[in-house]
């Protein structure tokens, strides 16, 4: 499991007696990599040293706006130069508006923070945005300084759902802290609710923040877990699903060197283990994502081959602790009849369960009825039915096989429960799609309905 906290002040006089021993226990607790902040001048020279010594650590250099009545021409000169010395700078902050403390005056924040701006636009860099009841303030500013061309992290993020959505429109990312753990701070538990996991981060801002249980004392790295888990729990998602994300996410918006890809064939979503066997597919659906990349919950699913049986077996005996095994990757897994066939029945040999989802055009693509083959090798089938009518079905999914696509899927679900236990009809909620129609319909066949989110995959 990989864990990266993705804003830690770990430097300076608290940790000057033990950081070895915080490392280790970041190390054991899953945290392989960390950005270390700078806040002031004095602090980005420490981060940026950091860096320079750990090759798992990065940092950022800016000045936060507790300090900005002090910035000058020499300060900015400073941080630019900084953030051109290294490739470890990965982004310009901490920096921002507070209007809670107010420990320097409003116009002066506000100056220094569209001076970063610039200067992060400049060096084409994202920004680390520290927001204290200064909601409206910070959105105007980034708005009118353009700082959607470079995106960034909302670190510490104190506004509400309408806000986190406006900030991911304008391509940055939401960074929770351990104050999602406090019993009192259900506000940033519905954001976690409501923003996809792919647009979240996770971070200590230690020394401060400390999550519970060790609320009170010296908050290190190595919490950054117990706030993956809270994350984890709000999400319905496990903490190796949330750490594999939320570390996809902060190496991706700062830019970090992502650890070298292979084609993922199986692989972990909740306590499912998903196989990844064809990126092919008949149809070209208009909702499909895999059209903009192939991730999904932090995996990369563009396979360089189709894989064959033993690559298949030998990818499943690498995982554990999963309560089923679903054919289900970036394509079409009936494409593949015979190999979906083959290692279904090692599958049960081995006494799982089998998930096959499908688009439904099997039996067209095949040229006959392959239902009864999958009997007793597949315990539940689930077909992405979509629409509720042939012209409907066609503008979303874009069958090659004309109105026969649309009736090809109904047939297919009609003829599914006479040969295996379950079967079950989805649909994505598209905006405008009538999805009581298509549960109507579904009902009509004879089978289960399960809606699936719009933009969610996995």
């Amino acid at each position: 499991m990989e864990l990266i906290d993705s804003h830690a002040h770990v430097y300076g006089e608290e940790y000057a007696a033990d950081f070895p021993q915080v490392l280790e226990r970041a190390r054991e607790a899953g945290v392989t990599t960390m950005v270390a902040v700078g806040a002031d001048l004095e602090s980005s020279r420490q981060a940026l040293e950091l860096a320079e010594a750990h090759p798992h650590i990065y940092c950022t250099v800016g000045i936060h706006p507790h300090d900005a009545e002090g910035a000058t021409e020499e300060s900015y000169q400073a941080i630019r130069e900084m953030a051109l010395s290294s490739s470890k700078v990965v982004a310009i902050g901490e920096i921002g508006l507070d209007f809670y403390r107010d420990r320097s005056p409003r116009p002066a924040q506000e100056e220094v923070f569209r001076r970063f701006i610039r200067l992060a636009r400049e060096l084409s860099l994202p920004l680390v945005i520290h927001d204290r009841d200064a909601h409206d303030r910070i959105m105007a500013i980034l708005r009118e300084e353009k700082a959607q061309e470079v995106g960034g992290v909302l670190h510490c993020f104190s506004g509400d759902l309408a806000m986190a959505q406006e900030c991911i429109e304008m391509g940055f990312v939401i960074s929770i802290p351990g104050t999602v753990t406090y019993p009192s701070n259900e506000a940033l538990r519905d954001v976690v609710r409501g923003v996809k996991v792919e647009h979240l981060l996770v971070e200590t801002d230690c020394p401060y923040l400390t999550p519970v249980p060790h609320r009170g004392k010296r908050n290190e790295p190595a919490f950054v877990r117990l706030t993956a888990e809270r994350v984890a729990e709000l999400k319905g998602l496990s903490l190796e699903d949330i750490g594999r994300i939320t570390s996809l996410n902060t190496r991706t918006i700062f830019r970090i060197p992502q650890p070298e890809e292979h084609s993922t064939i199986a692989y972990m979503i909740r306590n499912s283990l998903y196989l990844n066997i064809t990126n092919r597919c008949s149809n070209r659906c208009t909702f499909c994502p895999k059209f903009d990349d192939f991730i999904v919950k932090g995996h990369e699913l563009k396979l360089s081959h189709e894989p064959v049986f033993a690559e298949v077996i030998a990818a499943i005996d690498t995982k554990s602790d999963f309560s089923e095994v679903v054919f289900c990757g970036y394509g079409e897994p009936l494409a593949r009849l015979d190999l979906v066939k083959e290692v279904a029945a090692e599958l049960k040999r081995r006494g799982l369960k089998v998930r096959v989802n499908t688009d439904g055009q099997a039996n067209l693509l095949h040229g006959r009825n392959i239902l009864p083959e999958l009997a007793g090798l597949v315990d539940v089938i689930s077909v992405s039915l979509n629409a509720a009518d042939p012209d409907t079905y066609q503008r979303l999914c874009n069958t090659p096989f004309g109105a026969d696509g649309f009736r090809g899927v109904c047939d297919f679900l009609r003829e599914a429960g006479k040969h295996i236990p379950k079967v079950v009809a989805s649909a994505v909620t598209v905006p405008d799609l009538d999805v009581e129609k298509v549960k109507s319909l579904a009902e009509e066949l004879g089978v289960e309905f399960r809606e699936r989110e719009y933009a969610e995959v996995g």
